[in-house]
């Protein structure tokens, strides 16, 4: 049981501390490498940390037992996570970043071997008991090879999604109401970094939030509350970037947002989405793939600073942007902070291209991108590139390259009776009595055809096959040599 108390109204008159609190995404960067971990909990953090004597009576609350004030840090109060993370960071300042990190009360001691890792953890307790800060030991955890931290599970393979929390979301009831999905899209959003377009899925839902939008829970929104869901299940586990080697990014945009995937070696390091702005809305197909790019650089620019990018768009024009003679004001902009980085744009006619070519140039590292990689493994479905993974410890993969449905219709449509037979009847009535002298106009062509034969959308395909016939458009009037003056003629004698 934790005693918290209401200050609300001390809050409101309290000068902020602006000590910054650390992002979690980039603590998780600093463990590239480590295979040995330890997570220390401190006993009540807050408890350890005496009050100024002039503010004790601040924290004055009374109960029926009578009046109390708090001679340490009390849970409630605005400034308590700043100030006790800036206790944190000056006592383990000389270890952090190397084998420590520190969120508020929660420790986490990182190391490559079990030997580094004891050292590593000699000092960390001896800081502890040097600066009289306790932990609790039912709650500490030491020598893992995977160890729960933040609401993430991380190992020597990378960063995951924790259990528990995943077993949260899956059992979250249907929400009735705007608050219900707000808390629902809180701890959805925590993880949007393991889940492809995620803004995307969770549009619906997002929509239901704005102010003065009526609460209608329709059909889309139930697809976006079950896929949201089923893609947490199946979120894979990301690597954490190293500070060698270059990086790939595959961006696309819609009319809806954009999105993007970072990769280093093979394997996908983030996802990152958004929805797109009204004004964006606006912007052609060329803007929106660019900004696309743009967003990818600036989200992820603390990995991308210095090092080799290669951009992946199934935009073509996009790879001629660098050469482009005439740039409007907002490309202009986007060219000098494109320019910062070392970036190299290439085009991709589709998705399945993409990833051939990836798993061509990365052997060591195809079976686990198939096997380890959720998203891609639907990528592979959508390409409709056949994928089988063989039972033994070395999972190989074999692919495939099927005809997509769309060119098994052009090939069907060539012996299909019945489109046979309508092309015969347009062929024929060409340079038959139904066209008068090889119509020149469509209409004439059609409207006698039309007199003995009839089929669906006749009018259109009649004026598509014209309009395709060479004969017919050398001898339409346009293309003929203008007739001279009417003159009439003088009788003869």
């Amino acid at each position: 049981m934790r005693l918290c108390i209401d200050y609300r109204e001390l809050n409101k008159v309290t000068v902020k501390n602006r000590y910054p609190l650390p992002r979690i995404d980039d603590l998780f960067d600093q463990l590239q490498g480590a295979t040995v971990f330890s997570n220390i909990d401190l006993q009540s953090g807050y408890h350890q940390l005496r009050i100024r004597d002039s503010d004790i009576p601040k924290t004055a609350f009374r109960s029926r037992y009578g009046h109390y004030e708090f001679i340490v840090m009390s849970f409630g109060l605005t400034n308590a996570p700043a100030v006790f993370m800036d206790l944190m960071n000056r006592v383990f300042k000389d270890f952090l970043d190397s084998f420590v990190i520190v969120f508020i009360d929660d420790i986490l001691i990182y190391s490559k071997t079990e030997a580094e890792h004891e050292e590593h953890l000699r000092q960390v307790l001896e800081t502890l008991r040097a600066n009289r800060l306790y932990a609790k030991f039912s709650k500490c955890e030491f020598l893992l090879k995977k160890v729960s931290f933040l609401g993430h599970v991380m190992s020597s393979e990378g960063v995951s999604m924790d259990p528990t929390k995943i077993e949260a979301v899956t059992n979250w009831p249907r929400p009735s109401n705007v608050s219900e999905i707000r808390s629902f899209l809180g701890l959805a959003g925590y993880y949007r970094r393991f889940v492809e377009d995620f803004s995307r899925i969770a549009s619906p839902l997002t929509q239901l939030t704005r102010k003065g939008t009526p609460f209608v829970w329709s059909p889309a929104c139930e697809s976006s509350f079950q896929e949201l869901k089923q893609k947490l299940v199946t979120a894979p586990v990301l690597t954490v970037p190293n500070g060698s080697g270059s990086f790939v990014i595959y961006s696309d945009a819609s009319k809806k947002g954009l999105g993007c995937m970072l990769m280093q070696q093979g394997r996908v390091v983030a996802y990152a989405s958004r929805q797109l702005k009204s004004h964006e809305q606006n912007y052609p197909t060329h803007d929106l793939e660019l900004a696309a790019v743009v967003f990818a650089l600036k989200i992820w620019r603390h990995y991308l600073y210095g090092e080799k990018i290669q951009i992946f768009t199934d935009h073509k024009s996009l790879k001629y942007f660098f050469t482009q003679n005439e740039l409007n004001m907002r490309q202009r902009r986007w060219l000098e902070l494109v320019k910062d980085y070392d970036c190299e744009i290439l085009y991709h006619p589709g998705k399945a291209n993409v990833v051939a070519d990836a798993l061509s140039r990365k052997v060591a590292h195809s079976a686990a991108l198939i096997t380890k990689q959720a998203p891609l493994l639907r990528d592979f479905e959508r390409a409709e590139i056949a994928v089988s993974v063989g039972e033994v410890t070395s999972q190989l993969a074999q692919l495939s390259v099927q005809p997509t449905l769309r060119q098994r219709i052009v090939v069907a449509q060539l012996n299909d009776p019945y489109l046979v037979e309508k092309r015969r009847l347009v062929e024929t009535g060409q340079g038959s009595q139904f066209s008068i002298y090889y119509a020149p106009w469509k209409y004439e062509m059609y409207q006698d055809l039309r007199s003995v034969y009839w089929w669906r959308n006749m009018k259109r395909e009649v004026a598509d096959f014209v309009s395709r016939c060479l004969v017919c458009q050398q001898v339409k009037a346009p293309r003929q040599r203008p007739a001279g003056l009417l003159q009439s003629l003088s009788v003869p004698g």
